[in-house]
């Protein structure tokens, strides 16, 4: 049963060695040379980083048969206010925990008004998305913040040549180990069988004696929270807070999600899919500007695999479902 369970996974493991030999040697046959090598995966995993560590939170929401349409916005708000909190001289470690918490807070207020009001959570994350948007844009009043360079600048900086046997920056290292502490409390905890206990049937789960508002209220904090890292690696990407940054960047976090497994119909899916998934976006992508595409291409690109996606994913469930 685990090495079923492993398929998955080696699928997409092989599709995304498949996705990176192949633009290398496209690459090489147009002349240009470095697709393949340490420092262009560095730079894969480097631009992959945000969107890795937000797909580990919409994986606990889209197992728990939920959706979170404000991570971007999110994202935003907590790259302004780290910035914002740099610019008044407050330590980058304390700029680094206030921006986490920021994005607990938003993901609580989702919780809250998912399962107090009973309110849907596509409509209740389509609103906070603008909420957390104007947030940002009023505490940045409407442009770009800039900070002082401290350590966070460093999260994501390229490696220099004293600096190798670091392998990978530590904003990468750090989203590694979040995804092992994700999948150790999705696979290995109780509070991770409520979630997919929740996501499976929710009627069952209650019935069951599982507090299904309880599991719903904190897998869209720890939604929050994982946003609130992915607005840290963002600002360390960008070393700006700009309230205008990671626009559209939900549909990349969700569509990580689904390459990787996991059902929008809940119950299913799995942090390493996830990851492989992000990887997967993050390969695509930098193949196609290497090879100088234009970013309405990368755009389509990138809409098309939203779209296979979701149409994966139907596919899946209607496999699944019992024939009558």
């Amino acid at each position: 049963m685990k090495w079923r369970a492993l398929i998955p996974i080696l699928g997409l493991l092989g599709a995304l060695l498949l996705l990176y030999f192949g633009f290398g040697l496209i690459l090489n046959l147009q002349d240009k040379e470095g697709f393949i090598g340490i420092r262009n995966v560095e730079n894969i995993l480097r631009q992959a980083t945000p969107v890795c560590v937000a797909a580990l939170g919409m994986t606990l929401v889209i197992v728990a048969a939920g959706i979170d349409l404000s991570v971007g916005s999110v994202v935003a708000f907590v790259s302004v206010a780290v910035a914002w909190c740099l610019r008044k001289d407050y330590p980058p470690a304390l700029a680094m925990a206030g921006g986490v918490l920021a994005g607990g807070f938003f993901g609580l207020l989702n919780g809250l008004l998912v399962t107090r009001l009973k309110v849907g959570a596509f409509i209740v994350t389509l609103a906070m998305m603008l909420v957390a948007r104007g947030a940002a844009k009023g505490l940045a009043g409407e442009q770009k913040i800039d900070a002082p360079m401290s350590w966070l600048n460093d999260l994501l900086a390229v490696l220099g040549s004293g600096e190798r046997w670091r392998i990978f920056p530590n904003g990468v290292w750090i989203m590694i180990i979040l995804a092992l502490a994700s999948h150790f409390l999705l696979v290995k905890t109780r509070f991770g069988r409520y979630i997919v206990a929740v996501g499976s049937n929710e009627r069952a789960a209650h019935y069951s004696g599982i507090a299904v508002d309880r599991v719903k209220l904190m897998v869209y904090l720890l939604m929050g929270l994982f946003a609130g890292f992915a607005g840290i690696m963002m600002f360390a990407r960008l070393s700006v807070g700009d309230p205008t940054t990671a626009q559209g960047f939900e549909l990349s976090v969700i569509a990580a999600v689904v390459i990787g497994g996991a059902s929008l119909s809940g119950g299913q899916g799995s942090i390493l899919g996830s990851i492989l998934g992000a990887l997967i976006m993050a390969t695509i992508n930098a193949g196609c500007s290497q090879m100088g595409l234009a970013n309405w291409i990368q755009e389509m690109i990138t809409g098309g695999i939203i779209i296979v996606s979701v149409l994966l994913d139907r596919i899946r469930v209607r496999g699944a479902a019992p024939s009558s």
